[in-house]
């Protein structure tokens, strides 16, 4: 039995899930535009862990959404994972952001693009196919009415997350383009089987070394 503890903190969403074998057991998550992260994190750890039954003890892995996203929140995030792989002696695992968001919805062809708020007109943004493969790498992208243009014109797309909005408004409209019906955040929901599948194939992180991919530089405020 594998338990790996997953922690997601790189928006105003602050999410830990426990999870066995790639399975979500318990999760606790609290959307809060304040950034609370500092306060909740370590006990909703401790929730999770409670009411599973599980010693901390018992893990596997330590797992956390590794960028982009908010800088505080990632911070914080690796943060804390780090302290529980040295304390524990566990590997660290890290999951992309936009992967994870990417999770949240399945179609059986087009491309899924997740898309979350980078300030102003800019979102950070990935491509994926109906399998999850990667078909682009990760951008800190400004929104214009031909953004996508290449992919729009052979595909259907399908936006997820919170820079959708943005996307909507700015990008020509064209039927192909296909939004969620609401602003979704990432979540440790969709980490559990990313993250158990990495455990498998044992790729871990150099914990002394390993750092979030920020993509931007942090900018007060």
């Amino acid at each position: 039995m594998s338990y790996i503890l997953n922690i997601e903190s790189s928006t105003t969403n602050c999410s830990i899930s426990l999870a066995l074998n790639g399975k979500v057991i318990t999760i606790k998550e609290k959307n809060d535009k304040s950034y609370s992260h500092s306060t909740k994190l370590h006990s909703f750890i401790d929730e999770v862990l409670k009411e599973s039954n599980v010693s901390i003890r018992e893990l596997s892995a330590i797992a956390v959404s590794k960028g982009p996203g908010s800088y505080t929140g990632l911070r914080i995030g690796v943060a804390a994972a780090k302290g529980l792989c040295y304390a524990l002696d566990l590997p660290l695992i890290s999951v992309s952001t936009l992967l994870i968001l990417a999770k949240q919805i399945k179609v059986e062809s087009g491309l899924i693009i997740p898309v979350m708020d980078a300030r102003r007109d800019e979102v950070y943004s990935a491509v994926f196919d109906s399998s999850y493969d990667s078909i682009r790498e990760v951008l800190a992208q400004i929104i214009t009415k031909d953004s996508f243009r290449e992919l729009i014109s052979r595909n259907k797309l399908f936006f997820v997350g919170n820079g959708q909005e943005k996307c909507k408004r700015l990008i020509k409209n064209n039927s192909n383009l296909i939004f969620s019906s609401h602003d979704t955040f990432p979540s440790s929901n969709e980490m559990a089987g990313l993250s158990f599948e990495k455990f498998k194939n044992s790729k871990f992180e150099d914990i002394a070394y390993f750092e979030p991919d920020y993509l931007k530089n942090f900018i007060p405020g």
